[in-house]
């Protein structure tokens, strides 16, 4: 079976994005055709279109998203039609020497920022985001690359499980590790941010320290648990020290993907502190750290790709615990929207308004 589809196309560096008519290519053998039902406008897709990365083009945006099965090619058992899935945007291989030594995270094979899955558009081959242009009316990916979620679970919900939700958390549990009765600060209130606030409060952090550039930002932290909003400024280490007994912060994580934001990151956190870099930055936004103060500070300095997480685990896990209650998510979605509103909504993501825009099918 094929099909035309709607998609959310960039046709080239510069351009504004469109909705466009996509030709999808018949389900293969391992592959799965699934309707998008709700898919969440990330930052990465930004990055994809403000110049931060530089992909091919033309480009399918979208990588955060649900839907349901809607067809199986042969040889597909993870799921069957009519079942709800999350996308995976970066899929373990399961072979390759990182998923054999438990970090499938890094897996050598996953990680592709945009491919050609044999979609067209105007008969000429067009690229996916992270291998799934979930900006999409359906899309035709791997079967390893959905996560099958309860038939409960809302879209919207699921959507943002496969991404920020995963990424914000994991990066609390699985990368820093918070434990009870440490201090956070969290730089950046996006979507991810905000999940990196609810994680380190469920972790039993007796101080969560949100920073963001927007004072409409300090609803929304409270909301996701933060005990303190700080509006970013020069002068935001000395903030960060009078709320933590003038040390600086046991935990600080940088969720804008700047070097700017990483340093003040640095200097907000304690000597022995963790620095946790969970956003994406451009290739030539250097750090600049002077060899004397990364030695006698002793501070750690990583970053967290896809929340050091193995979806095909957590995302059921967070699915699970959304539907007890104990995982909310209601304050993440700030706006729901159409296909052809993503632009305004990247719009106000590049104006550090809102949280998460979800793109309603």
């Amino acid at each position: 079976m094929t099909a035309y589809i709607q998609a959310l196309v960039v046709r080239s560096e510069g351009l504004t994005p469109a909705v466009e008519e996509i030709h999808l290519p018949e389900v293969g053998p391992g592959q799965v055709r699934v309707a998008i039902r709700a898919a969440g406008v990330c930052h990465s897709d930004l990055s994809m279109v403000n110049g931060t990365l530089s992909p091919p083009h033309p480009l399918i945006l979208g990588h955060e998203a649900a839907g349901e099965v809607i067809e199986a090619g042969a040889g597909v058992t993870r799921v069957a039609p009519g079942d709800h899935v999350a996308l995976n945007w970066s899929p373990p291989c399961r072979d390759c020497w990182f998923c054999t030594h438990g970090e499938p995270w890094l897996c050598s094979t996953a990680n592709i920022a945009a491919l050609e899955n044999g979609s067209t558009l105007d008969g000429a081959p067009v690229h996916v985001t992270l291998g799934l242009g979930a900006f999409a009316t359906q899309v035709v990916v791997p079967e390893r690359a959905v996560i099958a979620v309860p038939p409960e679970l809302a879209w919207e919900s699921a959507a943002l499980l496969g991404c920020a939700v995963l990424t914000g958390t994991g990066a609390v549990r699985n990368t820093a590790r918070v434990a009870a009765g440490e201090s956070v600060v969290v730089i950046g209130l996006g979507g991810v941010g905000l999940s990196v606030v609810a994680a380190a409060k469920a972790a039993g952090a007796s101080t969560v320290i949100a920073v963001d550039v927007s004072e409409s930002k300090k609803a929304l932290a409270e909301a996701a648990g933060a005990t303190e909003f700080v509006v970013s400024s020069e002068n935001l280490s000395k903030d960060i020290r009078r709320l933590t007994e003038g040390r600086g912060a046991d935990h600080a994580f940088e969720c804008v993907g700047r070097a700017s934001t990483i340093r003040a990151a640095w200097r907000a956190t304690r000597r022995g502190g963790q620095v946790t870099v969970v956003g994406m930055g451009r290739a030539d936004d250097m750090v600049q750290l002077s060899a004397l103060d990364i030695f006698s500070s002793a501070r750690t300095l990583r970053a967290s790709v896809y929340g050091s997480a193995d979806p095909d685990r957590e995302v059921p896990q967070l699915a699970r615990d959304v539907l007890a209650g104990t995982l909310k998510l209601d304050h993440l979605v700030t706006d729901r929207i159409a296909l052809a509103d993503v632009p305004a909504a990247f719009d106000r993501m590049s104006k550090g308004e809102g949280a998460r825009s979800v793109v309603i099918f």
